[in-house]
């Protein structure tokens, strides 16, 4: 098996501008889409696309604040409404846009920690480790305080309890009023929301909670912690109880897979026992979407499961756990991916009539910097101890027995795309609930993804008014053939400030009646003259990155692709999914920029150019 090394806490760039030169030859073969900023049609239906970052930690999280940042909420807020702030290690950072959402997920568990170890207070001094945590804090250590803090959290190895009940209420009670200091209804939501940061013996079971209420509702109800209860089961009865007893809504986002060690998505509960119906159910109910990619690696798909997608090879972290406590091995690996775990989904599904694995994709970042960036040209990373600098590319930012983590193999990801009536807490939230999202490596290319029983190519004239009458939108459903094949439309726009697009793919998975699963990658658009080989495989677009300049050539891909697709091996008897992959043409990877901005080199193994892409919710097709 293919290991690759990755980074658990890692890297970033700086505020380098991006060469405009690129953007000067684009020239678009057909119109661009015009995005409207209506709310929403006469219908109701969602017509505007909301860009944000569900996952972002400031100073109060105990790693960030023990890696060195400094920045706290009004920054991390302020920096995502396009304002510009400086880092903790003085740099001016301003994004190109402004996003329209954020949720600041600071750790549940530790909160306070990290402020209480740099104040030496009594009760931490009292213990071995936060008197040696608060001297390498005093050493300027902090990065290393923080990965012996990290393995000992998630090794259950403190000599402390890190969920003091006054210092969780006082953090809470700031994340709350931050939140409502910068919520604007329809120009930027701030949500309120925490990260739940179960660690069982370093396999990652992180999950970000995110309210659709306000502070009349949270302000008293302190997040759920993990330190002595790490089952997601314990999570879904916090949520459950705290609907139950402030008639709010909440829900909850799994994130890094990749990192589990074959324990996000499992076919049995954390503690051994079968799946039964009321697991099924209430996993789906709390947990209706995925953080598909991130900072620590990209988790669409993984070539080991897919060998015959050739694009599966995308920034994939499978080398170990979180903490490297334990490798990979390639039995995990079904249990950790998107792809494969919506397969998963419906393979349960026809067991106990349920689909745990129904969950819609989005991106985020997971910076633990304050500042909210997937931007290559722009990328501030994972941890202040790299925000910038000419070796930071080399940096061992994880050394172990097991292995060395370097900064240079995390990646510039990801945003949330969100279609929905308006930019209100409600709005999105809702969005979310019924999975109408998708996820981004970093671009905001626009996508629109519906599918149904009724179309025909000349729906695609009105594709949005006809989309949703005659059917339905990603994270949408299809029921019972009846002697039709569904057909989807599928309309992608180029990021402005982006690579232009290569091509348009339709990924399905089905589930057989014998247990076993299927998947196949479908090419249905693409730029330029290119023509499907004998071999089945649509020959690469060029890649134009100048490596002298960082510069690239926008002709070589469309400005928007526009189709109507069938699906030309439909079972109407098989449960099924079909969700849409985009993909940029080749841009600067933020190690390029590294190089450009520092004069220096960097060893082969380093990428320099990457594919970007988007990858939307699916659409189910069930034939019942």
């Amino acid at each position: 098996m293919r290991r690759i090394l990755y980074v658990f806490l890692a890297a970033s760039l700086f505020g380098c501008k991006q060469d405009k030169q690129s953007e000067a030859e684009v020239t678009p073969s057909e119109p661009a889409l015009e995005i409207t900023t209506t709310s929403s049609d006469s219908n109701g239906n969602a017509t505007n696309v909301y860009w944000g970052d569900t996952h972002l930690h400031t100073t109060l999280s105990m790693d960030a604040g023990l890696f060195g940042n400094t920045r706290g909420l009004d920054d991390a807020y302020k920096f995502a409404r396009g304002e510009q702030v400086t880092s903790s290690t003085g740099i001016p950072a301003k994004l190109s846009r402004p996003l329209d959402f954020l949720v600041v997920a600071d750790h549940s568990d530790g909160m306070g920690l990290f402020q209480s170890i740099q104040n030496g207070e009594e009760w931490v001094m009292k213990t071995p480790q936060g008197k040696r945590w608060n001297q390498m804090l005093e050493k300027g250590e902090g990065a290393d305080a923080a990965l012996e803090l990290i393995k000992a959290f998630s090794q259950k190895e403190m000599d402390m309890n890190p969920n003091d009940p006054e210092l969780q209420k006082s953090v809470w009670s700031m994340t709350v009023d931050a939140a409502e200091k910068y919520n604007e209804p329809g120009k930027f939501t701030a949500f309120i929301g925490y990260e739940w940061t179960s660690l069982i013996a370093g396999n990652n079971l992180h999950r970000v909670v995110i309210y659709r209420d306000d502070k009349d509702k949270t302000y008293n109800y302190t997040p759920s912690v993990t330190y002595d209860d790490q089952d997601p089961e314990s999570l879904w009865k916090h949520l459950s109880a705290y609907e139950e007893q402030t008639g709010g809504k909440v829900l909850a986002i799994p994130h890094n897979g990749n990192l589990s060690n074959g324990i996000m998505f499992t076919e049995t509960k954390i503690n051994g026992e079968p799946f039964d119906e009321s697991y099924v159910k209430e996993r789906i109910k709390w947990e209706p979407l995925y953080e598909a990619t991130q900072i620590k690696g990209d988790g669409e798909a993984h070539p080991f499961l897919s060998p015959n997608d050739e694009f599966a090879d995308f920034e994939n972290w499978d080398y170990g756990n979180l903490d490297l406590s334990a490798l990979k091995t390639e039995d995990m690996l079904q249990y950790e991916y998107t792809r494969s775990a919506l397969k998963l989904g419906l393979k349960i599904k026809n067991e106990l009539g349920t689909n745990p694995y129904k969950f819609g994709l989005i991106g985020s970042t997971d910076s633990h910097t304050s500042l909210a960036t997937a931007d290559d040209n722009n990328f501030f990373g994972k941890a202040v101890n790299v925000e910038g600098g000419a070796e930071r590319w080399k940096h061992p930012f994880v050394q172990a027995d097991k292995g060395v983590i370097y900064t240079w193999q995390t990646l510039a990801s990801g945003y949330a795309a969100v279609w929905a009536r308006e930019n209100t807490r409600e709005a999105l939230w809702d969005a979310m609930k019924r999975k109408e999202t998708y996820a981004t490596t970093g671009p905001r290319m626009t996508v629109r993804f519906f599918g149904g029983f009724d179309y025909s190519a000349a729906d695609l004239d009105n594709l949005v008014d006809n989309g949703y009458a005659k059917g339905v939108p990603m994270g949408g459903d299809l029921n019972n053939a009846s002697g039709k094949t569904p057909g989807f439309m599928i309309h992608a726009v180029m990021d402005p400030e982006g690579g232009s697009l290569d091509r348009v793919q339709v990924v399905k998975g089905w589930a057989n009646a014998d247990g076993t699963m299927g998947e196949q990658v479908y090419d249905v658009d693409w730029s330029g003259d290119r023509v499907i080989e004998e071999n089945g495989k649509l020959p690469a677009v060029p890649n134009t990155v100048n490596l002298k300049d960082g510069s690239w050539d926008n002709t070589t891909g469309a400005t928007e692709l526009k189709t109507f697709w069938t699906d030309p091996d439909f079972d109407p008897s098989l449960e099924a999914f079909y969700y849409v992959r985009v993909l940029e043409i080749p841009t600067p990877r933020w190690t390029l920029y590294d190089v450009l901005k520092y004069n220096i080199e960097m060893s082969d193994e380093v990428p320099m150019t990457a594919q970007q892409r988007a990858y939307t919710s699916p659409i189910w097709y069930s034939p019942k």
